[in-house]
């Protein structure tokens, strides 16, 4: 992988860890925040053609939504 696509993976898996974090303590908005900052890494990724996948479980990505 080049370093690019370690510099991305290293940031997706950073802002995971952080959402993890604020899942547990039940702070949503910050979840939404990053989630959404995992999606934009994401998206550069593959606007470069880094490979993600593997990375983040789309299934955490999609209960990282803001809900009603």
């Amino acid at each position: 992988m080049s370093e690019f696509g370690t510099t991305l993976r290293s940031q997706v898996e950073q802002r995971f860890a952080a959402l993890v974090v604020a899942r547990d303590a039940g702070h949503d908005y910050e979840v939404h925040l990053h989630g959404a900052r995992i999606r934009d890494l994401l998206e550069m990724a593959a606007r470069h053609g880094v490979d993600t996948r593997g990375w983040v479980d789309p299934a955490v990505l999609d209960s990282a939504d803001l809900t009603d």
